[in-house]
């Protein structure tokens, strides 16, 4: 009789789950754990609280809050007037526009309203050699003022 029931044990023993089966299992898990385990906050990566925190942008439009976002990155990380960035972490005004867009499209449509703001005030042809003119990053970050406005006014 021992015999009999030892194959039928291995056979039962050795079938495996199907996906179906261990996904159901997995979720029983998942709901067991959230379940029966409060949140651990202390898991939770976080800022140093001296780290300042960025301002609030006074503009409600994207493309208007994206050059502000730009000139605070300029303020913040140093202005490079010779090339995009540089190993200290400052960046011209166009790798700063880069780095705050969320798409590309973005951030060209933000470069145009820049050049535009400088060609109302400047004769330079592009951003880059404007840049290079500058004798500080005040015009600079004036410059982004101007262009965000712009894009406001706009609703861009």
């Amino acid at each position: 009789m021992t015999a009999t029931t030892a194959p039928a044990a291995s056979a039962a023993i050795a079938a495996p789950l199907t996906f179906d089966e261990r996904l159901a299992l997995a979720a029983l898990a998942v709901d067991a754990r959230i379940d029966n385990q409060p949140l651990d906050l202390t898991d939770i990566v976080r800022a140093p609280a001296d780290t300042p925190r960025p301002a609030t942008s006074p503009y409600s439009t994207p493309i208007a809050d994206l050059l502000h976002r730009a000139r605070l990155r300029i303020e913040t990380a140093g202005w490079c007037r010779d090339a995009a960035y540089d190993d200290a972490g400052a960046v011209c005004p166009i790798h700063a526009i880069r780095q705050e867009a969320a798409t590309r499209g973005q951030a060209d449509d933000a470069c145009v309203l820049l050049l535009e703001s400088i060609q109302r005030q400047w004769a330079d042809e592009t951003i880059p050699a404007w840049n290079r003119r500058q004798p500080s990053a005040a015009p600079v970050l004036l410059q982004l003022d101007h262009a965000a406005q712009l894009a406001h006014a706009r609703n861009l």
